[in-house]
């Protein structure tokens, strides 16, 4: 049931204001990451002496893996006992340390080719995210189908790192266009349905939207990282 505070926000709003706001939030905070993560790739693929550190180490590298990992499952299970500041400290920390991993693509990939999957990505995640908010269709089905989607390709991705197989190297790549196609459509109606449940107070709006931001970040992501597979032109 929820409470006052929640309810005569939604009363003063109306639904559809209300979810707005908080809509609007989620996305601010995730342009802000997205912003973020390319300004720390590009300087960091553009500094030798912080790529050459980071790309030299097997141990730093992949402990910032771990880190963002650690981060992403500390905000998920304890944003409602953490203060407003440590979750935005937390989410903001983790864009930066995805910033610094993400620079290896620039050594991959030309800077043209990036920039034009970038736009390529922010098309189709608009596109979608826009039909995920807008439908009447319950997308449940469609978001588990495409988590188990997503337990097969990482699966897939770990066996073909050792098998080097070409083609299943394509698979796993349109494969995984379409699972974070889904997850984007059904993830921002699960938003929505979540600011039509209310929230405690202005704190506990601001904190669900940082998890809403981190969900459609990591979305948007992936699904930039699988496009860049298919359309990125390597050096």
């Amino acid at each position: 049931m929820e409470n006052q505070v929640s309810t005569k926000t939604k009363d003063q709003l109306g639904v559809k204001s209300y979810q707005a706001v908080f809509i609007t939030k989620v996305y601010n905070w995730m342009a802000l990451a997205l912003l973020i993560t390319g300004i720390v790739a590009y300087y960091t693929a553009t500094t030798p002496q912080i790529f050459n550190a980071i790309i030299g180490s097997r141990i730093l590298f992949f402990g910032l893996i771990l880190g963002e990992l650690g981060l992403v499952v500390y905000l998920s299970r304890a944003i409602n006992s953490m203060s407003q500041n440590m979750a935005i400290g937390a989410f903001l920390l983790y864009s930066v340390l995805n910033g610094l991993t993400m620079s290896v693509i620039f050594m991959a990939y030309t800077s043209s080719s990036i920039a034009t999957t970038f736009y390529i990505t922010a098309g189709t995640f608009a596109a979608i995210s826009f039909y995920g908010y807008t439908t009447k269709k319950d997308l449940t089905s469609i978001g588990n189908m495409a988590f188990m989607a997503l337990i097969g390709i990482i699966i897939a991705s770990i066996v073909n790192m050792f098998l080097q197989n070409e083609m299943m190297y394509w698979i796993i790549s349109y494969l995984g266009v379409a699972v974070f196609v889904g997850l984007t459509a059904y993830d921002t109606q699960k938003l929505k349905e979540i600011a039509n449940r209310g929230f405690a107070n202005e704190e506990g709006m601001e904190k669900m939207s940082i998890m809403g931001a981190l969900t459609l970040y990591l979305d948007f992501v992936n699904l930039f990282l699988f496009l860049l597979r298919i359309f990125g032109g390597r050096k």
